[in-house]
């Protein structure tokens, strides 16, 4: 009698590795993007809770921690390392200039670029956004080991990497 013999599933990491997700199979309640987007505005709606005695949106403290950081001094290179449309940037950065978070000062070598810096209050608002922001990561990862929070982020860079690999 003959053994049937079991294909031995490709390895970790294997190019090989046969899709997960199908037509006929997708749900969207399994779909890794769909939960991201989920764990995302919930992520959003907790930043927004914690920063509204500021008057301050999820998405305006990453501008503003960027500059503190500096990461980025024109609306253009803040768009690029935030991932935004250019204009969407700007707009943003009007508002947080109207509430007098950052300045926009010309650039001494090149007259067209107008270059930004926090104020005082700003420097003194983007002081809490560290804290902040972890407090609602640590929400949410909640009973998590630290190795399983390690391989949780090194998974999201692997997604990361494979879609700005095609």
């Amino acid at each position: 009698m003959s053994k049937v013999r079991q294909p031995t599933p490709p390895s970790v990491g294997s190019a090989t590795v046969s899709a997960y997700y199908s037509a006929e199979s997708y749900a969207i309640d399994n779909s890794y993007g769909y939960l991201m987007r989920r764990v995302q505005a919930s992520l959003l709606r907790h930043i927004d809770k914690r920063f509204s005695p500021y008057e301050l949106t999820a998405l305006q403290w990453g501008p503003l921690l960027l500059l503190s950081q500096g990461k980025g001094n024109t609306a253009a290179s803040l768009a690029r390392a935030l991932d935004m449309d250019t204009g969407a940037m700007t707009r943003m950065l009007d508002r947080l200039q109207a509430k007098k978070l950052l300045r926009r000062t010309r650039s001494e070598h090149d007259r067209r670029l107008q270059l930004l810096e926090l104020t005082g209050e700003g420097e003194r608002i983007v002081a809490q956004i560290p804290q902040v922001i972890a407090d609602v990561l640590n929400l949410h990862l909640r009973g998590f080991t630290h190795v399983e929070t390690r391989q949780l982020v090194g998974f999201l860079r692997r997604l990361l990497d494979n879609g700005n690999g095609e």
